[in-house]
């Protein structure tokens, strides 16, 4: 893949509109461009779980306070049995999919992966959104196959959708300082559009705050959005500062929400090709996701019923379904449960589809 050109026109009136414009002049300009490709006046949300099968990991990311090393006491793998348990917990209380992902673990052999799959759709039928770019390099890597060949041997299992997760910054120099054991940028890019040229749809993030430029921040962007251009498989996009308690990263600290809300809003602007965009009320509160939907998000993500990454970074935010609803309708929208497909489930509960928000799909905080 080619290394986006930073002094393409392109590139520089996008730069210095994040460099120049104040707060409200990106939140206008976002909200402009959400309410273009969302009309109707309705912000979704999705009952889901995060699972994650394993905290043992090899990449070593700077940023993670999650993962254990091999060999560590408080390393762990699920057993099939208590990720089925996990998904009646969540499906009991009106869930339609679950986000499951892991560690870089070596000790797992491949077909268990295509085994717990097939266990998930057997025994305990769900939309399974699962498996991050960098984890599916991974298994490329490890097992000496092909990215293809492992996402047709997934799909064929069960595989239904996959996470954003790993995206970070896409800029090879901040991945070489901060995650240079995981897949870099251009094979993440590569993972992602493979996955779409098989069928799959993927969401895409940004986690920002590891040092970069906001010059780097809008080569990811422009890197995404040049993917996008060819493929139209990216259906969301989600932005959230790096939480650096607990980590190698700790003296970088923590961005504030102005910051946040620029990022959003900038993004917006720029992915003018990917329908949706999640506020993350996971890393920044309930009250700063609220605002988030006037800077360009018309989606509030997941319910998150159960969340890992994130929290082991010291990050605790939580809400009740009635708390989620209200501050949808506080903020001046109304609130509707969705699937991983955007459609829009009945308020009934019997699962008819109503005119949905765009096609698309969002995803709980992708570590």
């Amino acid at each position: 893949m080619t290394v986006v050109g930073r002094g393409g026109t392109e590139f520089r009136s996008y730069l210095e509109l994040y460099e120049q414009a104040s707060l409200l002049e990106l939140g206008a300009l976002a909200d402009e461009r959400r309410w273009q490709l969302h009309p109707e006046n309705v912000v979704t949300y999705i009952i889901d779980r995060n699972i994650n099968y394993t905290n043992v990991c090899v990449a070593d990311c700077k940023f993670c306070a999650f993962y254990r090393r091999p060999r560590h006491t408080e390393g762990y793998v699920l057993s099939f049995e208590e990720i089925g348990r996990k998904i009646d917990e969540v499906k009991a209380l009106g869930g339609v999919q679950i986000l499951m992902q892991g560690g870089h673990n070596p000790y797992i052999p491949f077909e268990w992966y295509l085994d717990l799959l097939r266990y998930i759709k057997r025994h305990h039928p769900i939309h399974i959104h699962a498996f991050s770019p960098s984890e599916i390099d991974f298994f490329a890597g490890r097992y000496g196959i092909s990215i293809e060949a492992v996402l047709k041997e997934l799909m064929a299992a069960g595989l239904d959708s996959i996470p954003g997760g790993g995206g970070e910054i896409l800029v090879q120099e901040i991945r070489d300082r901060v995650a240079k054991k995981k897949a870099g940028a251009d094979r993440w890019l590569e993972v992602m559009e493979t996955a779409h040229r098989l069928g799959l749809k993927t969401s895409v993030t940004m986690m920002y705050g590891l040092g970069e430029t906001l010059a780097d921040r809008i080569e990811h962007l422009v890197r995404v959005k040049a993917v996008q251009a060819r493929t139209g498989g990216f259906t969301a996009f989600i932005c959230w500062p790096l939480q650096p308690e607990h980590t190698e990263l700790e003296h970088l600290g923590k961005t504030d929400a102005v910051t946040y809300l620029r990022t959003q809003a900038i993004s917006r602007i720029v992915l003018d090709n990917v329908p949706n965009i999640q506020a993350s009320w996971v890393t920044m509160g309930p009250k700063i996701g609220q605002v988030a939907l006037r800077f360009g998000a018309n989606d509030f993500g997941s319910l998150m019923m159960e969340e890992n990454v994130v929290s082991a970074a010291g990050t605790t935010w939580r809400m009740t379904l009635p708390e989620m609803q209200r501050l949808i309708a506080d903020a001046g929208y109304i609130p509707k449960q969705r699937r991983q497909d955007y459609s829009v489930i009945d308020a009934s509960g019997n699962g008819k589809r109503e005119t949905g928000n765009g096609k698309g799909e969002a995803v709980s905080v992708d570590g």
